[in-house]
């Protein structure tokens, strides 16, 4: 085939038929988005003569990794699946568990002892009244 003229046929990028203005590629828009964040919030409700019946609440957040830990997510770091550290977390988890059940049990222990006490030192006080 021959070109006459000498024309190319070559596509053009998205909004840069002709115009002279600046054209953004795919490439460019991923990197903004995840260098700023995306989130896309949603609400679906289904109703029966105004009685809620099911509510679906949707957040889609695209973002990289940085941009999340700056916001705070990082779900992904206690992730089992995800994540070994994860593991060292649950057995911490686990560690405090017992730990807190160990305390409260200490803390009923001394609270039944001071409530064995308290009669005993009322009977003395009253005696030493009376005296």
């Amino acid at each position: 085939m021959t070109v006459v003229g000498g024309d190319s046929y070559a596509p053009q990028p998205y909004g840069g038929g002709g115009g002279g203005g600046h054209s953004t590629n795919l490439a460019d828009i991923l990197e903004r988005v995840l260098d700023k964040g995306l989130v896309i919030a949603g609400d679906i409700q289904v109703n029966l003569l105004d009685i809620e019946l099911l509510t679906i609440k949707l957040r889609l957040v695209v973002a990289s990794l940085e941009t999340a830990k700056a916001v705070g997510i990082d779900w992904w770091e206690t992730d089992p699946w995800l994540s070994s550290k994860a593991h060292t977390l649950e057995k911490q988890d686990s560690d405090l568990e017992i730990e807190n059940r160990e305390l409260r049990e200490r803390i009923a222990q001394l609270e039944a002892a001071n409530e064995r006490r308290q009669p005993i030192e009322r009977g003395r006080e009253s005696r030493k009244e009376r005296s």
